[in-house]
C-alpha cells in the first residue's frame, strides 16, 4: 500500500509549504542546479508504523532551510512497519552535513528505526566496490565503460577472477590504464580461496558478481558482512546447470529475463533487487539468443547497482525489497 500524504497529515505549517510547493512524488532526479549554494541529499527510513513520522522527518528538513523534491512513502497491509525515500535539496552552510547526520540520528531513535540513512553525492565518499567474474566478460566490460563515462557512482577498488586474461586483451589494458588491480585466483572444489578473497574486499563497501560461476559460503558471506550482489542469467527459479541460454533455447522459450538479487547461503534465492524480460522468436538463432540475453543482464545489473547507490532498495520482511 503506498501511502499518500496530503493536508491531514500531521504537517507543520512551514513543514507543510515546503513539502506541497516541491513534492514530486514521481519526481526528477536530484539537481542542484536550482541554487548555486544548494545541494542534494537522499534519506531513507525504515521503522514500526506511528502517526507523525512523515511529520517529523519533513520538519527536519524544513527547519534547516531544506527543500523537499520529492517523497515516497511504503506502508504494507497489515504490517505495522514503515518505509520512505525523501530527496531534498539543502544549503550545507546553514546545515552541515555532520549536523545532519545527527538530527536524521534522533529522529531514528525516536522511532525505534531499523535503518536511517542519509547520503550527500556531492560531498560523501563512493561507494567501494569489487567485482568478481568468471570468463564471462559482459557484464564487466559494461560496468567498467559506465564507470568511465561517469555513470556508476562508485570506485572500483579491484576485480577478482578465477580464471586467467591474457595481458593484452581490451580488458586487462583498460583495468592498467586505470590503476584498477586485477587479481586471478584459481579455485577447485575443495578450496574456494575465500580467506584471500576476503583480505582483497576487506575495505568495500558491496560486492558485485558480475557473472561469478563460484558459491560463495554462509562463512564467507558471515565474515565479509556486507551487502553481496548478483545477476541471474533468467528468470528465476529458471534453467539450472551448464549453458543455460542453450537450455532455454533448446527448449523454444519466448520470453528470457535477468535477475540482479542480494546473495544469501541458499542459492539464487536472495531478495531479488531487478528483473527485466525481453521476446525472443523462432527466429532467433543461439547467437542472437545469447546475445539478447547478456545484453538483458548488462541493463538488469547496472539498474540495480544504480537503485542501491541512489538509496533506492530496502529490506521488505526475509525475503523482499521494497524498490523505491
Amino acid at each position: 500500500m503506498i501511502r499518500r500524504v496530503s493536508t491531514n497529515t500531521c504537517l507543520s505549517a512551514t513543514a507543510f509549504g515546503t513539502f506541497r510547493k516541491s513534492c514530486k512524488f514521481h519526481g526528477e532526479s536530484l539537481d542542484s542546479s536550482v541554487s548555486p549554494i544548494l545541494i542534494p541529499g537522499v534519506h531513507v527510513f525504515h521503522c514500526p508504523d506511528v502517526v507523525g513520522i512523515v511529520a517529523k522527518l519533513s520538519d527536519c528538513i524544513a527547519a534547516k532551510g531544506g527543500n523537499i523534491l520529492g517523497y515516497d512513502v511504503f506502508v504494507p497491509e497489515n504490517k505495522n512497519v514503515f518505509y520512505s525515500r525523501s530527496e531534498f535539496i539543502f544549503d550545507p552552510v546553514k546545515w552541515p552535513r555532520s549536523q545532519m547526520g545527527e538530527d536524521f540520528q534522533t529522529i531514528a531513535q525516536k522511532y525505534s528505526a531499523m535503518s536511517s540513512v542519509v547520503r550527500v553525492p556531492s560531498l560523501d565518499p563512493k561507494y567501494k566496490i569489487a567485482l568478481l567474474l568468471s570468463k564471462q566478460d559482459h557484464c564487466l566490460v559494461e560496468m567498467l565503460h559506465k564507470w568511465q563515462d561517469g555513470k556508476l557512482p562508485v570506485d572500483i577498488s579491484c576485480v577478482i577472477s578465477n580464471h586467467e586474461r591474457a595481458p593484452n586483451t581490451h580488458i586487462m589494458r583498460f583495468l592498467q590504464r586505470h590503476n584498477i588491480s586485477y587479481h586471478c585466483l584459481s579455485t577447485t572444489d575443495q578450496n574456494k580461496i575465500e580467506e584471500e578473497i576476503l583480505e582483497l574486499v576487506k575495505d568495500t563497501d558491496f560486492l558485485v558478481l558480475a557473472r561469478y560461476m563460484q558459491l560463495l559460503s554462509g562463512n564467507f558471506l558471515k565474515s565479509y558482512g556486507k551487502d553481496v550482489i548478483n545477476i541471474h542469467h533468467g528468470l528465476l527459479p529458471s534453467f539450472k546447470g551448464r549453458n543455460p541460454a542453450k537450455q532455454a533455447f533448446d527448449a523454444g522459450v519466448k520470453l528470457i529475463g535477468a535477475t540482479t538479487h542480494f546473495v544469501t547461503e541458499e542459492l539464487d534465492s536472495g531478495p531479488i533487487i531487478e528483473q527485466m524480460v525481453e521476446r525472443v522468436s523462432h527466429r532467433d538463432n543461439l547467437r542472437s539468443f545469447v546475445q539478447k540475453s547478456e545484453d538483458l543482464e548488462k541493463k538488469c545489473l547496472m539498474k540495480a547497482i544504480q537503485s542501491y547507490c541512489e538509496l533506492r532498495v530496502l529490506p521488505y520482511g526475509t525475503h523482499k525489497t521494497v524498490v523505491f
